[in-house]
């Protein structure tokens, strides 16, 4: 169970990304700029609140924060499926977010404290695979599910979501809170606002340029924001960033080289799936393109076309 909620958790990751175009007919949104907080809603919650929901799950038991969250991530879900404007996608997004967060930190605790000790790297082994899965699945399972409706990529998550919440309270074991102390959630949200206006600066920069006032205003309050949360998770007893562990040599080179990994992996299936259902997708429908006749790739199609 923890492994399918895991799964959950990071195919929202990555599912929405084949729904932009109808999305973008749905909600007349033609800005590409603005359809990405539907990602970056997601990705940016969840990743500043994966410490301070670990270190939730510490203080109040690890199953009811799993079941919290996976209470508030159907809840998203559904709230995702249901909405009639762009705003309240990217609201019921960030819903989403908050419950993958606690999901996913739970979810791991509970393996390890169920699976015996000589089997815990063969159990991680699957855990991380089946996370792994999920992401690769993402456009796929995505793409099918389109077909329907875009709506449908949200409303899959809620018959499981209800299932898991229905067995989980018979199936997962329970877990003893540590006592552990309040997690920093003004650091958290401190992060999500400096990260979040970064990113927003870097989508304004290509059209704006650099001497914009309005990029100049966001990058200071990034800034701010970003070094407000380190100075926090300095002297707090529950920070939202573990600074002192990212100090060790192996831990923040892992990091690193997982930041790299991502960013690429995400770049690539993002850019794949945008040239496949807009750039590709155009040049098939055009009466020129020669491939609507004969299933020859992009590259020969461009070449056999009088516009190119």
């Amino acid at each position: 169970m923890v492994s399918a909620a895991a799964f959950l958790a990071s195919l929202d990751l990555f599912i929405v990304n084949i729904a932009f175009p109808d999305l973008r007919r749905a909600f007349g949104t033609a800005d590409l700029g603005a359809m990405s907080w539907i990602l970056n809603g997601y990705t940016l919650v969840f990743a500043a609140f994966l410490n301070p929901a670990g270190r939730l799950g510490d203080r109040y038991g690890h199953r009811r924060i799993f079941l919290c969250g996976l209470t508030v991530f159907t809840a998203g879900s559904a709230g995702c499926g249901l909405a009639g404007s762009f705003v309240m996608l990217v609201a019921f997004r960030v819903v989403q977010a908050f419950g993958a967060a606690m999901l996913m930190p739970s979810s791991l605790a509970l393996l390890m404290a169920t699976v015996p000790a000589a089997r815990r790297a063969a159990a991680v082994s699957i855990w991380s695979a089946v996370g792994a899965m999920a992401a690769a699945l993402g456009p796929p399972v995505g793409g099918l599910l389109v077909e329907f409706s875009w709506r449908w990529i949200f409303f899959v998550n809620v018959p499981l979501g209800l299932l898991a919440l229905a067995a989980g309270p018979w199936v997962l074991a329970k877990s003893a809170a540590t006592g552990a102390g309040v997690p920093d959630l003004f650091g958290a949200l401190s992060l999500v606002l400096g990260v979040g206006t970064l990113v927003w600066a870097l989508i304004e920069l290509p059209t704006a340029g650099w001497s914009a006032a309005k990029v100049v205003v966001a990058a200071v309050i990034a800034g701010c924001a970003i070094a407000l949360t380190v100075w926090r998770s300095l002297r707090h007893p529950s920070p939202a960033l573990d600074v002192a562990a990212v100090r060790v040599l192996p831990m923040w080179s892992s990091c690193l080289a997982l930041l790299l990994f991502a960013a690429a992996f995400g770049a690539m299936l993002l850019s794949s799936v945008m040239l496949l259902t807009t750039v590709w997708a155009k040049h098939r429908r055009s009466p020129a393109c020669a491939c609507r006749r004969v299933p020859l790739s992009w590259r020969s199609c461009r070449s056999r076309s009088p516009v190119a």
